[in-house]
């Protein structure tokens, strides 16, 4: 999650329109940043800032891809100024990891058997009585069913 950049180059047109929604899922990291972790494990420490880098992300993936409400322009200048994660983005674009939490859940040199995280197993093949909790990120279910 890189730290914004700030460009010489003016924003494109449009960014009026998302600047305000930008400024306050930043506001929200920096609280989450500054947040104290007494009482958390070390993991748990850090998922409030992946919760707020994911909806980053997914409003600008929204705005973009779905709904078509801003330009490609404006897209790529965030991109680039570090307000969305391309990597993310691009894996969203994929069929079967529309709803990926983390780059982290799918990659398997970091998991002690080589496989993909707990959450990415669909809920169907786990048992109904087992909770579901990425170490990574904290969620709690992102394969879809």
């Amino acid at each position: 999650m890189p730290k914004h950049r700030q460009s010489k180059k003016p924003p494109p047109d449009g960014w009026d329109l998302i600047e305000e929604t930008i400024e306050e899922l930043d506001m929200k990291m920096r609280e989450a940043e500054q947040e104290p972790t007494d009482g958390k494990r070390k993991c748990e420490a850090v998922w409030p800032i992946f919760r707020i880098h994911h909806q980053k992300s997914r409003y600008l993936y929204d705005l973009y891809y779905r709904r078509k409400a801003i330009s490609r322009e404006l897209y790529e200048w965030c991109v680039k100024e570090g307000h969305a994660d391309k990597n993310l983005i691009a894996k969203w674009r994929k069929n079967g990891y529309e709803n990926l939490c983390c780059l982290g859940c799918i990659q398997t040199r970091d998991t002690h058997h080589g496989t993909t995280c707990v959450c990415r197993v669909p809920r169907s093949q786990l048992s109904e009585d087992k909770t579901v909790e990425c170490i990574t990120c904290g969620c709690r279910g992102c394969s879809g069913n």
